[in-house]
């Protein structure tokens, strides 16, 4: 209790729009291009699969949101394929009373997607949490063939989503800055959160149509984030490789349509 209201104070002391802004400054300023290459060595970035050179990147903000070859993620022929690059942080079954546990702390779905209406489509259903480093790819794939019913922004202010924001925080995933965009699919419908990590509330779409194809690029983070799936009742099962820590890669299957 005492280690979570000392993080949580240094966090409130820290995050606001000041600081928000200095960073966004520090990131798309001209000499920030001199910070890449120690970037990607600190953080041990394969820039084999990156589209361009180093040099080519004006700011570190750009190098950040990165693209990479055509060919650095295939994608899977099964109807479900991860939609970024992570770690998976937590997965499993959402209960009745439309609660899930993350990092020994329950999140509502009402809370998650600001109405009941919508959290009520997802009770007894399955969740998964993707945590995407600041090493990690941070552009947005769509995880199946599907169309857009509806797309909204919940959330002000963005706490940290890595493993003491987690821990510690209170209940970041529900209460940060996110996307939220529901889909339709042949598997029924499913919720697609992308979540704002501290500081930064900043999730770029790219497709803005309501038709998305699987493995298609459907936007990008400005910064490291977590994005959130969340499945009806008997509608997926998850695959053997989803398991808790792992890495994911764009385009690699994680679940089956049942």
């Amino acid at each position: 209790m005492l280690k979570e209201k000392v993080y949580r104070t240094m966090i409130e002391l820290t995050n606001n729009k000041i600081t928000s802004k200095m960073l966004q400054h520090i990131m798309t300023s001209r000499i920030s291009k001199s910070f890449i290459p120690s970037y990607k060595q600190f953080y041990r970035i394969d820039t084999t699969e990156v589209s361009k050179e180093l040099d080519e990147f004006p700011t570190l903000q750009t190098f950040f949101t990165r693209k990479l070859m055509t060919e650095a993620r295939p994608i899977a022929s099964n109807e479900i394929v991860s939609p970024v690059d992570a770690k998976i942080e937590s997965f499993g079954n959402i209960t009745v009373q439309q609660k899930f546990r993350v990092k020994g702390k329950n999140y509502s779905l009402q809370d998650l997607l600001g109405k009941e209406e919508h959290a009520k489509r997802y009770e007894e259903g399955q969740f998964i949490v993707f945590y995407l480093s600041p090493a990690d790819y941070h552009r947005i794939h769509s995880p199946l063939d599907a169309t857009v019913l509806r797309q909204y922004v919940l959330g002000n202010h963005s706490y940290p989503v890595n493993q003491l924001g987690l821990t510690y925080g209170k209940q970041p995933l529900s209460y940060n800055y996110r996307l939220v965009t529901e889909l339709s699919a042949t598997c029924g419908n499913a919720a697609f959160i992308k979540v704002g990590a501290m500081f930064v509330n900043s999730i770029k779409l790219t497709n803005t149509t309501e038709q998305w194809t699987k493995g298609e690029e459907v936007g990008y983070f400005e910064f490291g984030s977590t994005v959130i799936m969340l499945f009806e009742k008997d509608c997926v099962t998850f695959l053997n490789n989803v398991q808790k820590n792992a890495s994911i890669r764009v385009g690699e299957a994680f679940a089956d349509v049942l």
